[in-house]
């Protein structure tokens, strides 16, 4: 087990998180600390930006170098986004459900942190929350920002060195779901731009879009080289976009839009033969259980849940479904046969 780690722009309420923007926050609890009770703020212990990332840097130091043939068995350093229509104890619950599952649930992967914006937590705060969505962006972009400065700087010592036990030994990633997708899509823009356009290293090793809110046609090749989908490739080793035409929460969402864009966790890619090199789908539709909202299904199905560990782990992604059947759908119930009527 590892430790509760949480990231947080809401406003505090009491012995909770809530809805409103506000200063950054950071928190941490024991590994030993009892989950149902993580959804107070009393079970969590507030500490300085500084000691939460002298605490990843030591998470990530404690991790055993792995031989290159084996990179598949990195640990992971990976960065949980929610979607929209979540409170804060929702995005708790959806933090312990993806750690204890896919983290921690098949061997350790590595470390989980939770970053929670301020959603609304209702159906009716949508376009509000794309505004907080966008507004938390800076925020986030400030900390991958001092990421990548950390990650340049271990390169470099590696490099110098000639010792290849300097590198950061773990995969920084990142899990997002629905329109956290976006709040990731403004953070890699900006933090692209303040470095400058880096071509050193890749920020971010497995970008996961679930669900993704964002434009399907936002990682094309003929954008212009500035464009959003542009820059977020070049700061990712790789991105996989997750989708199924299953999902009615981005079909709302496309008709809350008036620029007719299809959004990309629902329709896939616009253009797969079209997109940079290190981004591509992966239709998520046999792996899921559809019998309640697909649009979080992905969490919650074991064969998907292997899939996006086989993602994260840097399978290829010619075979992160190999050996994972898909869900198996409950039988449709059977009409209850009628006794014959009896002769007049």
């Amino acid at each position: 087990m590892r430790p509760y780690l949480m990231i947080s722009n809401r406003n505090r309420e009491d012995d909770r998180l809530g809805s409103r923007l506000a200063t950054m926050g950071f928190y941490t609890a024991p590994a030993d600390a009892d989950p149902g009770k993580l959804h107070t703020l009393a079970a969590w212990t507030k500490v300085t930006r500084q000691a939460f990332v002298a605490q990843l840097k030591a998470i990530g130091t404690e991790c055993p170098i792995v031989p290159e043939a084996e990179h598949e068995d990195q640990k992971l350093l990976c960065l949980f986004v929610h979607g929209y229509n979540s409170d804060w104890e929702d995005t708790v619950n959806d933090y312990l459900l993806i750690k204890n599952g896919l983290m921690e649930g098949g061997g350790d992967m590595g470390q989980l942190v939770l970053y929670s914006w301020p959603s609304k937590g209702n159906v009716a705060g949508y376009l509000p929350d794309r505004e907080s969505a966008r507004d938390s962006a800076p925020d986030l972009s400030a900390l991958l920002v001092e990421l990548s400065d950390y990650l340049t700087v271990r390169q470099r010592i590696a490099a110098r060195t000639d010792d290849p036990g300097k590198f950061c030994r773990m995969k920084v990633s990142v899990l997002a779901h629905s329109m956290g997708n976006y709040v990731m899509q403004e953070a890699l823009v900006a933090a692209s731009k303040q470095l400058n356009d880096p071509q050193l290293v890749s920020l971010i090793n497995q970008f996961v879009m679930i669900a993704a809110d964002v434009d399907n046609d936002l990682f094309e090749r003929d954008q212009p080289s500035g464009s959003d989908g542009n820059l977020m490739a070049n700061l990712c080793y790789r991105i996989a976009a997750l989708y199924t035409g299953l999902d009615q929460v981005l079909g709302m969402s496309a008709g809350l839009k008036h620029f007719g864009t299809r959004r990309l966790g629902r329709s896939g890619l616009a253009d797969p033969g079209n997109v940079w090199d290190n981004v591509f789908e992966f239709d998520v539709s046999d792996y899921i259980d559809t019998q309640d909202s697909a649009h979080s299904a992905v969490f919650e199905s074991s064969p998907a849940i292997a899939v996006v560990r086989n993602i994260l782990r840097g399978v290829d992604r010619n075979y992160i479904a190999r050996d994972v059947a898909p869900y198996a759908q409950p039988a449709a119930p059977q009409p209850i046969p009628m006794p014959a009527a009896a002769p007049a």
